[in-house]
């Protein structure tokens, strides 16, 4: 009888057995909730850098922009504000770290791209040229990009010269698309710049268009070292985009068959006085220029008379 009365006491003792555990929980470890906070926090860090390094094997496969919704619908399991959260904590990470990559977000996307000092090094490697763009392809181009939607007769009148064949090149290209129709008479088709057109000139949309004058010296549009001294300089791009012959009005605006994207950017850096009217009537084929032979200023229409 005592020795059960003993036990029974021994096993109330605050420590003691199951109950004696449960009663000393919260006082008999005082350090316990914040290792069990430190354990959590860790997980949750674990956990970031998991998605971080999941991010990087699905953004170094991709050989284009890779969208949030893309990203999100491979990671089901992971709010999109945090994939989000994620990849900004990235990309300042690679800044500040002089890495020789960065991440950028392109095109409506986010993706790898190469520091721009280390060009020529990946060029070498690679044994591949920039992309070049002719004047009259670069000429176009800007136009579209400045003004679209745009008409192939508006382009002309602004030109001054046949444009289709440019047009046909810059949509081989995929650098602009046919995106609908203007309603007016004969319903004529309308231009826009595509997500290639960002993303090579590292855009991350339209709003982030530069000044006419920094256009030209975007990458993929500087003429190398050994040339650029005998190349006409090309400012009629600004010329062709500073002046429309008109505002079109509310009642003009063309009706698209497909969303145009983001609002197009119709500022201009400055309003020049030529035109480039003496070339009007001659066929453009959109092919390179002849750097060794600079344009003539005063030609007056001389080569079209001859």
């Amino acid at each position: 009888m005592l020795k059960r009365r003993r036990k029974k006491l021994e096993t109330d003792e605050p420590g003691a057995g199951r109950r004696g555990v449960r009663a000393s929980q919260p006082g008999a470890a005082p350090g316990e909730n914040d290792r069990q906070s430190a354990a959590a926090e860790s997980d949750a860090g674990w956990a970031d850098e998991k998605l971080k390094s999941i991010l990087e094997s699905l953004l170094f496969v991709a050989g284009e922009p890779v969208s949030l919704a893309q990203l999100a619908n491979a990671l089901e399991e992971v709010p999109r504000e945090q994939i989000r959260k994620a990849l900004s904590e990235m990309a300042a990470g690679y800044a500040s770290s002089r890495r020789g990559f960065l991440l950028e977000e392109i095109a409506g996307g986010y993706q790898f791209r190469t520091l721009n000092e280390h060009a020529v090094y990946v060029r070498r490697l690679l044994s591949a040229k920039p992309p070049r763009l002719s004047r009259p392809v670069l000429e176009t181009l800007a136009i579209v990009a400045y003004r679209q939607p745009i008409t192939r007769p508006e382009i002309e009148q602004l030109r001054g010269v046949d444009s289709g064949g440019v047009l046909d090149t810059l949509v081989e290209r995929n650098l602009i698309k046919i995106a609908g129709r203007k309603d007016a008479p004969g319903r004529p088709i309308v231009y826009a710049t595509t997500p290639g057109f960002l993303e090579l000139f590292g855009l991350r949309d339209l709003e982030s268009l530069p000044d006419l004058k920094e256009f030209r010296e975007l990458e993929g549009l500087r003429e190398p070292a050994d040339v650029a001294q005998t190349t006409p300089p090309a400012d009629s791009i600004e010329t062709v985009i500073s002046e429309s012959p008109h505002e079109p009005k509310a009642a003009q605006q063309p009706v698209l068959n497909e969303p145009a994207g983001d609002s197009p950017i119709t500022q201009a850096d400055e309003i020049i006085d030529e035109t480039s009217a003496s070339n009007s009537g001659r066929k453009d084929s959109g092919s390179p220029i002849e750097v060794n032979e600079p344009e003539s200023e005063n030609n007056n229409g001389s080569e079209d008379s001859h």
